[in-house]
This record gives structure tokens, sequence and C-alpha cells, in this order.
């Protein structure tokens, strides 16, 4: 992925975009509910007191290989009753939550094929343990190929899809976690993971989201999933999650944009959201976080298109980047001169300044013009011209 070097997602190092690490935080184990509530399936006969007893001690102890392979043979047998398998689910799934060695026993004693299975179940509550087990084992790196091999990103794309909200959210989570590995990231946006994905961005409760949005960015390091995201409308959620302080959800979302805006359907469709001015009041009113990718963002937008390069400016962008140059933090200020080396003067193009601009700043004038990046040719207005109806005909 063209992401830059100078955070780290993940495990994994990038380089240009700012400090993502704090913007993104890996999925840890499920934080669902362990214990079943009061006239839940599994607070039937079966899952009586005894069986609470096993589950808190799963979440407390090592079990042996043999107690491991008897949950498992529970999830095989095709006599044992739906309560029964949905206690070793539940049990198998708080063992690989609570102990990394437990996740490595698990997995050699044979249960990724079963619990694999039980994310096409029809039972709600059985594909929901299924998919939080998966997930769970997911966290172990070893783990990621034989869960993958197993056949699960087709399963757990359909439960993305029709699960229960808890199994959607571990879900991508559990696809975040096999997405890390390069080879099955375009798998994964093939089978059908993006367009679920954003609507989980869209319309899901908080944690959701946030686990949306970071599987998001990791299957974004693909090109041919950027594009899938643009084709299922990913901008639109994107930029109102940008321009909703509430959400707790701008330094994701802005962070995923930047990926997206890396292609040029991405900017078209960023341009058609109408993006440039939620862009432009990051980089005037956000953290210092959000100021940094913003810019980045912006300016890939801008960098090849003068018409929109006129958007940004009739948007007040220069004042903002004037300061972000002056008086942001170090790293922000490294970043406007590396991007912009030549912005010339020119006078086809002014910008809106806001009553409160200083517009006295000693390099303010060399900032008020049309954005020219070093070594590129000013543009005729018959070039700007194709630009606009490539905007228009680009699909969202």
């Amino acid at each position: 992925m063209e992401i830059p070097s100078s955070f780290r997602l993940m495990g994994q190092s990038y380089s240009d975009g700012g400090e993502s690490s704090g913007a993104f935080s890996d999925c840890n184990s499920d934080c669902s509910g362990e214990i079943p509530y009061s006239g839940s399936p599994t607070s039937s006969s079966t899952a009586s007191s005894s069986g609470l007893q096993r589950i808190l001690f799963a979440c407390a102890a090592d079990y042996s290989e043999e107690v491991v392979r008897s949950l498992v043979s529970d999830l095989e047998s095709p006599s044992v009753p739906v309560e029964s398998q949905r206690l070793a689910a539940m049990e198998l799934r708080l063992l690989a939550k609570h102990s990394p060695e437990n996740r490595l026993r698990i997995a050699a004693a044979g249960a990724v094929g079963p619990l694999v299975a039980l994310l096409s179940h029809p039972d709600p509550l059985l594909q929901e343990h299924g998919v939080t087990a998966i997930f769970n084992l997911s966290l172990c790196e070893e783990n990621k190929t034989p869960i993958a091999a197993a056949g699960a990103i087709r399963p757990l794309v359909r439960a993305l899809c029709t699960g229960t909200p808890t199994a959607r959210e571990n879900a991508a989570c559990a696809l975040l976690r096999l997405a890390q590995l390069d080879e099955l990231r375009v798998a994964i946006g093939r089978s059908g993971a993006i367009p679920p994905l954003v609507s989980l961005l869209e319309s899901g409760g908080p944690r959701a989201k946030k686990d949306a949005a970071t599987a998001l960015f990791a299957l974004l390091a693909s090109r041919e999933n950027k594009l899938r995201a643009v084709e299922a409308g990913i901008l639109r959620p994107l930029l109102d999650l940008m321009a909703d302080p509430g959400s707790n959800m701008v330094d994701k979302a802005a962070y995923v944009l930047h990926a997206v805006v890396e292609i040029p359907e991405g900017r078209a469709a960023a341009v058609e959201e109408y993006g440039v001015p939620v862009l432009v009041e990051m980089v005037e009113t956000g953290t210092s976080r959000q100021k940094e990718i913003s810019v980045l963002s912006l300016l890939e937008i801008c960098k090849e298109s003068a018409i929109h390069r006129k958007m940004a400016v009739n948007e007040g962008a220069i004042p903002p980047l004037v300061a972000l140059s002056q008086l942001g933090t170090k790293k922000a200020k490294e970043k406007v001169p590396r991007r912009q080396p030549h912005l010339q003067p020119c006078s086809e193009f002014r910008p809106r300044l806001r009553p409160h601009d200083e517009v006295t700043r000693p390099d303010l004038r060399s900032y008020c013009g049309c954005w020219r990046w070093g070594g590129e040719k000013e543009r005729d207005r018959s070039e700007a011209e194709e630009d606009a109806v490539t905007i228009e005909s680009t699909p969202k």
C-alpha cells in the first residue's frame, strides 16, 4: 500500500501518513458477554450451574489437550444437542481468549475445521460463538493460514452480513487479522467483504464502526480493494464521521480516507461527496494528527488537478496551511514544505480569506495562488475541463 512509514499499524510499518498507531488499535480478544444472560439458550438445563462453573473455570485455567479434544468432539458429533454444542463452542472461545498458549493448543487439537463449520450454522448463538472463537484463534500468528485454509473467509463474510451484532463485529475483527497476511488481502476483498464492512461503518454501533474502519484500513493496502471500497460508497460515511467529533471516529475515518484517495477513483469520489471542505476544516480546526493526515489527503486530491486546487483555494485552504507550516508541530511543519516545494503566485485563483485570518504573515502571498508542485507546468483551461468530465463520469 502506498501508505507512509512514519507510523505503525498491527506490526507493519508505513510512511508519510503521520502517527496512526493512536488512531487505530488492533482488535483485542472478544469482550462481548461471557456469562449467559437469564432466559438465553445457554441458560437452559444443559447450561445449569455446573455448566457455568465450567465456563468460569475456562476463564482462568489452561485445559489439558484431552479436554480440548473432548470439546472439539462435541462440535463434530451430529448426536450432540445444540445446547451442548453452544457450551462447547463457548468454552473453546473463552479458552482462546484468555491464553495465547491455548490458541495454539486448540488449533493443534483440530478445532479449526469444526469451528469454521459453525460459521454457517443456522443457530445464531452457535454461529456467534464460532465466529468469536475463530477471531480469538486468529490472534495467534501461526493460526491465520490454517484458518484461511479451512475455508473461513467466505463464511466470515456471510456472518458479517447476516449474523448477530456481536457476530458481525467479531467477523470484522477476524477478517482484519487475516488481512494482515498479504496473500489473503485480495482474496478477502474478492469474497465480498468490502460492501458489508462499509455498511457496518455506516450503520453499526460505536464498536462496530471502529472494527469496520480498522478492517477496511488493513484491506485497503490493496489497490483492488480501494476500488471496491469506492464502488461500495465508502466516501460518504467516512466524511460524515470526519465531520462529527462526537463519533470518536474522526482519526480512524481520516486515515481510511487517505488510503482511498491514493487512487484516481477515490480522489474523484471524495470531490463529488464534498470532501474538500471537510478536509480544509480539519486542517484549520483539527488536532495535530488530524491536521497532518488531512493535509496529506488534500494534497493527494489536488496534486494532479487544477480544478481541485481551485476548489481547495476557494474553500480557504491557504491560510490554515500557512499557519500549519509556521505554528504546527515539527512533524506538521515538515510535511507541508516537503509536499509542496514550490507554491508559486498565480493571479487566476484567489483564496477566500476568513475575517480572523492574518493576511500580514510574511510568506502569505507566496501561498495565495494556484497550487503548483515543483517541476509541474501550469495546465491550460482545456485540461481543467477534461478533469471536470472525469470527475462527473467516475462511478462512486
